[in-house]
C-alpha cells in the first residue's frame, strides 16, 4: 500500500508534539475556570442515534440536512457521529431524572461535520463546551457570559469581541417567522437557491446564511426584536443591565440567530479579527431542546478549540509560545550493563517526579549527548563501565558545562537538590 493511502482523511488531522502542547494549555485552564463556577465534566459517546440530533437540532437546519455523517450500524440502527455536544449531553442528563436537570457541566472533545475542509473549518473539529440547565432567568444567562469571557481571558486572548441579541420565546416564534416571511418574499430573487428552499422550510436559517447576496438582503431587515412581545424584550433589557453591571463589553447585532433551532431569548457568538472573514471562534445561547416528547431548558456555549488556538497564535500568546514539557535529566549509557543500570535509575527519578529521559538502545556516547543536548534537559547523567565498577556517575550541568563524579548512593538527591534550586525551590519534592 502506497504510504499516502495511510494518511489521514481530508479535513481530519493528527495532533502530535509539539503542538499537541497547545492543546494542553486550553484542556487545562479551562478545567481549571470551570472548577471556579462548580462544574462537573461529563464524556458522552461519540456515535449517537441519528434521531437524537435531528430532533434537537432540528431537521431542516444544515447540519442535519447536509452536515451530519449518518449511517446504518450493523444492528440496522441510524446512528451519526455527533456534529454538536449539546444534544449527547442532555441525553445523558435527562437520562438522570430530576438530579440531572438542574446540572452545571463542561465537556470536551472531537466533532465531525462533512463540510468542505478550508481555513478554520474541518470536517473532524475539537469543542470545548457548558450546559448550565435550568428555567430561563437573565442573570443566569449573563453568568454563562461570563463565565465565557473570563475563560477566553484565562487562556490569554485579548483582541475578542462579543456579539449579543435574543431570538424571543416560543410564543414570538409563529410571528417572527411569518413577518420575516413576508419581508423576504418580495426580495427572493436576490437569495441564493438554499435560502429560496428555506423561505417556507425554515426562514430563520436565512439570517445565517453565509452568502454575500444573502447577507445584503438580510442587512436590509428591521431588528428581530421588533417582532417580539414587551416580555422578550424585558427579558434582553435585564440581561444587558446586567453585563453592564459587571463591566462586560458587547455589540448588541440585532440580526444574529444562530444556526440551530433550539435556541430561544438569548444568543451570541464571540469573534477575533485575525480570523479574517469566518471569525467566530464560539458561540452560545439558551434553548430548549425536545428528547422524544420532553423538553429540556438551559443556556451554554462551545467554542472551537482548533480557532481559539489559531487566535492565541495570532496575538503571540506567550503562555503558548513557551509551552515546553521536555526533560530536566537526560541519561547517557556507554554498554549494555550501563544501560541497564540507568534504566533503573531512571525509574527512581521518575518516581520522585522528575521528567527524566535517555536511550537505552546501542548508540555511541556523542550521539547520545547530541541527543540530550536536543532535549533541552538541565542534567546528564552519564555511565559507563568505569563508572559501575566505581560505583559513580559523571553529572553534567547543560548551562555550565561543568562535569561532577557523583557517588551512586547520592545521586537521586543530588539531581533534586539542584532541580529544585533552578526551579526556585527551598525543599526537595517535584519541580513540576
Amino acid at each position: 500500500m502506497k504510504p499516502e493511502k495511510l494518511q489521514p482523511l481530508p479535513g481530519m488531522n493528527d495532533l502530535q508534539f509539539p503542538e499537541i502542547l497547545h492543546w494542553q494549555h486550553v484542556e487545562e485552564v479551562a478545567r481549571n475556570v470551570f472548577g471556579r463556577f462548580g462544574l462537573r465534566e461529563v464524556r458522552t459517546p461519540l456515535l449517537e442515534r441519528a434521531e437524537l440530533f435531528e430532533r434537537s437540532i432540528g431537521d431542516t437546519t444544515d447540519v442535519v440536512q447536509k452536515e451530519m455523517y449518518v449511517f446504518e450500524d450493523r444492528g440496522g440502527r441510524r446512528v451519526a457521529l455527533r456534529p454538536e455536544g449539546t444534544a449527547g449531553v442532555l441525553r445523558n442528563l435527562a437520562g438522570r431524572g430530576p438530579e440531572g436537570r438542574a446540572e452545571r457541566v463542561y465537556y470536551m472533545g472531537p466533532m465531525f461535520r462533512s463540510e468542505r475542509p478550508q481555513a478554520g473549518r474541518r470536517r473532524q473539529f475539537h469543542q470545548i463546551g457548558v450546559e448550565i440547565l435550568g428555567p430561563a432567568e437573565p442573570l443566569v444567562d449573563a453568568e454563562c457570559i461570563v463565565l465565557q469571557v473570563l475563560l477566553l481571558e484565562a487562556f490569554g486572548l485579548k483582541k475578542f469581541g462579543l456579539r449579543l441579541n435574543t431570538r424571543g420565546s416560543e410564543k414570538d416564534l409563529p410571528r417572527l417567522r411569518r413577518s420575516l416571511r413576508d419581508l423576504l418574499e418580495s426580495r427572493q430573487a436576490r437569495l441564493c437557491e438554499d435560502c429560496r428552499r428555506r423561505l417556507q422550510s425554515n426562514v430563520l436559517r436565512i439570517l445565517d446564511c453565509k452568502q454575500e447576496t444573502c447577507q445584503a438582503v438580510v442587512r436590509e431587515l428591521p431588528p428581530l426584536d421588533e417582532f417580539m412581545s414587551q416580555e422578550s424584550r424585558d427579558y434582553f433589557n435585564r440581561l444587558e443591565r446586567a453585563l453592564d453591571e459587571i463591566g462586560i463589553s458587547y455589540e448588541r447585532e440585532p440580526r444574529l440567530i444562530r444556526g440551530l433551532d433550539y435556541y430561544l431569548h438569548t444568543i451570541w457568538e464571540i469573534f477575533h479579527p485575525a480570523l479574517g472573514a469566518q471569525d467566530a471562534i464560539s458561540g452560545g445561547g439558551r434553548y430548549r431542546v425536545d428528547l422524544g416528547g420532553e423538553s429540556i431548558e438551559g443556556i451554554g456555549f462551545a467554542l472551537g478549540m482548533e480557532r481559539v488556538i489559531e487566535a492565541l497564535q495570532a496575538e503571540g500568546a506567550g503562555a503558548l509560545s513557551a509551552a515546553t514539557d521536555g526533560p530536566q535529566v537526560w541519561l547517557v549509557s556507554i554498554g549494555r550493563d550501563a544501560a541497564l543500570a540507568n534504566l533503573a535509575l531512571a525509574t527512581d527519578l521518575r518516581r520522585k517526579g522528575l521528567h527524566c529521559g535517555g536511550e537505552f538502545q546501542s548508540r555511541s556516547a556523542k550521539a547520545q549527548m547530541r541527543a540530550a543536548g536536543r532535549s533541552g534537559a538541565e542534567l546528564v547523567i552519564v555511565r559507563g563501565s568505569a563508572e559501575i565498577e566505581r560505583g559513580t556517575v559523571v553529572l553534567k550541568d547543560m548551562k555550565t558545562g561543568n562535569e561532577d563524579a557523583v557517588p551512586l548512593t547520592e545521586i537521586v538527591e543530588t539531581v533534586l537538590g539542584r532541580v529544585n534550586r533552578e526551579a526556585g525551590h527551598d525543599t526537595a519534592g517535584t519541580s513540576r
